[in-house]
């Protein structure tokens, strides 16, 4: 990551400039492509939603696990493409928009992909807030009580402790966020594995073989299979969406194309493979413990009685979902939002906005906004930053054929990218048809089959409508 510091109310460093990355700047190996995706995925609601799939899609284990390593694949061919073109001229993701959108138009994608930033941070906020609750019910043994809004009185102490720690962290500066998170990520596979190994000794050895009979679907057909297998695909593809449409704003700094592909490769595969074993073997394990099928693994560290496993496990969850929530939400919603107006919007006051979000969302997360369920909650999100993607792919690939006029991307009065006014019509007319049929597929009944496809769906009507105008128009 680079290293950032806070100075008169802003960021200062390299993740939150415009302007092409230098030479130097363009330091980042493998590793550090590597990184993004171990953390990325190392989250408390990584995990749950990774859970979660092998239980609502009504699908084998085997079935499931499958499912998340080809999403794994198809994600890493993906950003591939969306990144190809940072790390060749060295330019974030709201530059590279311009492109298509235009120097205006833009905007959209910016505000867009804060309004999803916003709302992961404020899930993510809650999630964490999961791990201290278990940390103080370890270390107190303080159980039950009045709830309010799905929350006991240890649940909402947690929840403003780990509100307040973000204000508090984002005030005071983040150059230490990239060191927080290369230690804590390890720690989470670690305690994983240690969550494995104590379920595995509390079912006697018995785990892998009774997995095989809780995870079986002996009600199932291939064609039940095959169209669980592409709705999880779906699902995880959705979920990565944010990071897929502004992946731009890591590769720029890979040191050559080689070190983003072999990062992608190293760090997509590898990490999902892992953690979707640990996940369906705690999951399972829990299920053979416990007699229920627990999807959040602070609830199953929770009933282990390990005081000890306790407070390592909440202080590593916390940490590794403290980290991703900064660098992943927390950043790009305080620069969309500061972008809307960035004479008068200081990124003090856009971080203050920002939390402010998170506390309602976080808040009314448990008794609301999860009645949705996780999934549908996932492609709703995904299914409006799809269009943008296939759009966006279409113009640099097909149309352009991988040429951009850096200096034009920067021009806001005239030049190639700059269309009607800042505005590219055919850009938006694209966006906004695909993106309502995207999202309907999420919600419309009629329609629910695509559910999980909505951002497929999206993706490619947005880059064959973009495609079609743009021939018909004769204008790019």
């Amino acid at each position: 990551m680079q290293e950032m510091t806070m100075e008169n109310g802003s960021i200062q460093g390299g993740d939150d400039t415009l302007n092409p990355v230098t030479k130097d700047e363009k330091s980042w190996g493998w590793f550090a492509i590597f990184n993004v995706w171990a953390n990325d995925i190392q989250s408390l609601f990584g995990y749950s939603l990774v859970a979660s799939l092998f239980i609502s899609y009504g699908v084998s284990g085997w079935t499931a696990f499958l499912a998340l390593i080809a999403a794994a694949l198809l994600v890493m061919f993906l950003v591939n493409l969306s990144g190809a073109a940072g790390e060749r001229y060295g330019i974030p993701y709201p530059v590279f928009a311009r492109a298509s959108l235009g120097t205006s138009g833009a905007k959209l994608p910016a505000v867009l992909r804060a309004t999803v930033a916003v709302f992961w941070y404020g899930v993510q906020v809650y999630f964490a807030s999961t791990a201290i609750a278990l940390l103080i019910r370890s270390v107190t043994g303080i159980t039950g009580g009045t709830e309010m809004l799905g929350l006991d009185a240890v649940d909402w102490i947690s929840f403003l402790i780990v509100w307040a720690f973000h204000i508090w962290i984002f005030w005071h500066g983040m150059d230490w966020v990239e060191t927080f998170l290369n230690i804590a990520g390890p720690f989470v596979y670690a305690v994983m594995i240690g969550l494995v190994i104590v379920l595995w000794s509390k079912s006697d050895g018995q785990l892998l073989s009774q997995a095989r009979t809780i995870f079986a679907n002996p009600e199932g057909t291939w064609g039940t299979e095959i169209n669980g297998f592409i709705a999880i695909v779906g699902t995880m593809v959705a979920y990565f969406a944010a990071v897929m449409i502004n992946f731009s704003d890591f590769s720029r700094y890979a040191k050559d194309k080689n070190a983003m592909v072999l990062g992608n490769l190293a760090g997509l595969p590898f990490n999902m493979i892992l953690f979707s074993a640990l996940a369906l073997l705690t999951t399972a394990g829990a299920a053979v413990v416990y007699g229920e099928k627990i999807i959040n693994p602070t609830e199953i560290v929770g009933r282990t009685d390990s005081v000890i496993l306790g407070i390592v496990a909440a202080i590593t969850f916390f940490a590794a979902t403290v980290g991703i929530n900064l660098v992943a939400n927390f950043i790009p919603a305080v620069n969309g939002i500061a972008n809307l107006s960035p004479s008068t919007i200081s990124f003090r006051k856009a971080g203050l906005i920002t939390s402010g979000f998170a506390l309602i969302i976080g808040g009314l997360w448990t008794s609301f906004i999860s009645q949705f369920g996780i999934s549908g909650f996932v492609n709703t999100l995904g299914a409006t930053l799809a269009p943008l993607y296939g759009i966006m792919i279409v113009d640099y690939y097909i149309l352009r054929k991988q040429e951009l006029k850096r200096d034009d991307l920067y021009n806001m009065e005239s030049g190639t990218y700059h269309f009607r006014n800042g505005w590219n019509d055919n850009a938006l007319v694209a966006f906004a048809i695909a993106a309502v049929f995207s999202v309907a597929t999420v919600w419309v009944p009629f329609l629910g089959q695509l559910s999980g496809y909505a951002w497929i769906i999206g993706a490619v009507l947005g880059g064959v409508i973009y495609f079609a105008r743009c021939k018909s128009s004769h204008r790019v």
